[in-house]
């Protein structure tokens, strides 16, 4: 493959990648890190560094958007972000310490429990209309948005935050450790543990993910894990994609946000589980 096809084709992939990244607020990394790897057989260090890239990219992309129309709910984003961030420089500098194929079924199992938990949480539509939450109460994290879709206000409250820290943190080290956008974990924390709508859930995992990945990007720059002729590509298309896909979230209805995020929860677990068992 020429250097030209090479950067046209896998600018073609970040754009789908970009796309889905940011309909379910997970990030482009779950896409391009298996692209890179099998795809064009690119070493694994340099497609996790250009998949951390990726993921800034999808946030970027899509934040403006979300919050433009209300999504993005910034406090419970801001209040959650401290955690991630932790977790995330912690995960930069430990991920020689652990056994990648470890890792990669810890994933797994997790994004299982995931979607099987919000496939049983499918049909409980209805969101909190109080919170007896302390922390949320006071740093009012509550939020609403108007669901265009729905024709209608959506105003939801948050509880269980400090659940939500924990598992905030815990997203934030697998993010840098396996260089995915931890919003596989974030969006499924904000929607069953905190009650948030799966909308909101989503653009604020969006919002959340740069943070995340600028917290660890530091690391791999250091250690000359980012390819500009790999990153530069994936970048461009991923922001092209998060930019579609931000306009299309409010649009359509949260039963299939929710299904989409379900089905993609359940490839990356069944794509992580081989990867570890291999």
């Amino acid at each position: 493959m020429s250097p030209l096809d090479f950067v046209i084709s896998l600018s073609l992939v970040s754009v789908a990648a970009g796309l889905l990244g940011s309909l379910v607020g997970i990030g482009g990394g779950i896409v391009i890190v298996p692209a890179l790897t099998l795809i064009y057989h690119v070493d694994i260090r340099l497609a996790i560094g250009a998949s951390i890239l990726s993921v800034i990219a999808t946030s970027s992309g899509a934040a403006v958007t979300y919050v433009r129309e209300r999504l993005t709910n910034i406090r419970t984003g801001m209040f959650l972000e401290m955690a991630t961030t932790v977790g995330a420089v912690v995960g930069a500098y430990i991920t020689t310490l652990f056994s990648s194929n470890i890792l990669f079924i810890l994933f797994a199992a997790v994004l299982t429990y995931s979607a099987l938990a919000m496939f049983l949480k499918r049909h409980q539509t209805k969101v909190l209309t109080s919170s007896k939450d302390r922390l949320a109460n006071y740093f009012k994290l509550h939020g609403s948005y108007f669901d265009k879709s729905e024709h209608k206000e959506i105003t939801y409250k948050v509880a269980n935050t400090k659940l939500g820290l924990t598992l905030m943190y815990v997203a934030g080290m697998i993010s840098a450790l396996l260089g995915v956008g931890s919003g596989a974990l974030k969006v499924p924390a904000m929607d069953i543990a905190m009650h948030m709508p799966i909308k909101a859930s989503a653009a604020t995992s969006d919002f959340m993910i740069g943070v995340t990945a600028a917290a660890s990007a530091g690391a791999y720059f250091a250690r000359g894990q980012i390819n500009p002729f790999i990153a530069g590509p994936v970048v461009i298309g991923i922001l092209v994609g998060a930019v579609i896909g931000s306009r299309l979230l409010n649009k359509i209805t949260p039963k299939f946000v929710q299904a989409l995020f379900m089905l993609v929860l359940v490839v990356v677990a069944i794509e992580m589980l081989q990867r570890g068992l291999s």
